[in-house]
């Protein structure tokens, strides 16, 4: 490759905008880069002419190449390429290919990172280990604890988005490697410790009616609707299972009542017949199911008085979206109503009432199988979180005891 060599003041000029200068023993290489404003300086490691001709030309190529390929020499910084990353997904949202549900996990997981990484990190200096500590960060500093399963999609999204950043030339490796998960994996009893008793479910369901109780209470219409929401919103959770986002955004066309005679047990025969969109999935699939508590639909509707079958279910005026905020705000003063006061330090929270079902149909002696159709997930991932409960099942077999009345007949006690 043939080029034009113009020397003025101590520096050889190789290309238009490629010197070499002398600084000390050793020639340096400068090149301006018009897409990122700035110059590349770099030491060429000889102390020979000619020898520091032929290095600048041949990094001349090699950055022109990147240049044209759309390679940043400088980097971002990790702020910066979440960011792009949460607009790349952005995007998703929009087109309906994830929910903003979804979208909302993500920037939250990504900002758990930040705080781990430092916001103004630059991207291309972090190597494959500098994940390397991300566990035990998130263990000391988070206030509950973080759950095993957790940590693994927390870990699934960075590494998404680190591959993403790659792809678009702006990492410098494709993934980062995270210690094993069982090193930090947290015993079940977080789970257990989650969820509520059969005892503390009673007297939540109690404490609600107190809560509702419009003349004591003295509630105004508009306060009597909204406990009455937050009520309903917990009875058909704690029957549905239904991750958040799945329940918050049911539509009545989306429910249907059945009635079934083997229900005798329940307080109601009336079954609730539930369709998840996969628009409104975090697996993005459609599913069916079946649960107890369709009288809670009933009552609730007769309450929300919907105008169309599309009406949102948890709502006020059928069309908003009930807000996190406000069912958890509800939610604790029900709890807290209810006397359960260590609520905060086990971390009960709405999801606990996903945890509650589950370990409900468990114990009733449904397969890890049969309840991970109900909820959507995977049989794995039930039987990794809900192991401790088939414990707690052999023990009730051990000790599970008969009499028999005056007829001879057997009565479990």
């Amino acid at each position: 490759m043939s080029h034009r060599v113009k020397a003025n003041d101590g520096r050889i000029w190789l290309f238009d905008k490629v010197l070499i200068e002398q600084r000390g023993e050793y020639w340096h290489f400068r090149m301006w880069l018009d897409g990122e404003g700035k110059y590349v300086r770099e030491s060429l490691k000889t102390r020979d002419l000619e020898t520091a001709k032929k290095r600048a030309e041949d990094r001349y190529i090699e950055l022109r190449s990147d240049q044209k390929s759309g390679k940043r020499y400088f980097s971002i910084t990790t702020e910066e390429g979440v960011n792009h990353y949460l607009a790349d997904k952005q995007k998703l949202v929009e087109l309906g290919t994830i929910t903003k549900g979804r979208y909302g996990t993500i920037s939250t997981h990504l900002g758990h990172w930040l705080d781990y990484i430092k916001h103004d990190t630059k991207l291309k200096e972090l190597e494959r280990n500098a994940a390397e500590g991300y566990f035990a960060y998130r263990m000391k500093h988070a206030k509950h604890g973080v759950a095993h399963t957790t940590l693994a999609n927390e870990q699934g999204t960075i590494n998404a988005m680190q591959s993403f950043l790659f792809r678009k030339k702006e990492a410098a490796v494709e993934a980062f490697d995270f210690p094993k998960l069982n090193k930090y994996e947290i015993d079940n009893e977080a789970v257990r410790r989650a969820t509520l008793t059969n005892d503390e479910y009673n007297a939540l369901t109690k404490a609600m009616r107190s809560y509702v109780d419009r003349e004591a209470n003295k509630l105004d219409d508009d306060e009597y609707q909204m406990r009455q929401l937050a009520r309903h919103y917990v009875l058909i959770a704690t029957n549905a299972g239904l991750r958040t986002g799945e329940q918050q955004q049911l539509r009545w066309c989306d429910v249907k009542l059945k009635a079934h005679d083997q229900a005798v047990v329940l307080q109601s025969k009336l079954l609730a017949e539930i369709f998840v969109r996969k628009s409104t999935s975090k697996v993005r699939k459609d599913r069916k199911l079946y649960c107890r508590g369709g009288h809670y639909f009933k009552r609730w509707k007769e309450l929300a008085k919907p105008k169309s079958g599309t009406d949102l279910i948890f709502s006020l005026d059928g069309k908003t979206r009930i807000s996190n905020r406000a069912i958890l705000y509800h939610f604790h003063r029900m709890v807290k109503l209810a006397g359960i006061v260590d609520h905060e330090a086990r971390g009960i929270v709405p999801y606990s009432l996903r945890h509650f079902m589950i370990t409900q149909r468990v114990l009733s002696g449904l397969s890890f199988q049969q309840v991970a159709e109900m909820c959507g997930t995977s049989d794995t991932e039930i039987r990794k979180t809900y192991y401790h409960l088939i414990d707690d099942r052999r023990l009730a077999n051990a000790v599970a005891d008969f009499r028999r009345d005056k007829d001879g007949r057997i009565i479990p006690i």
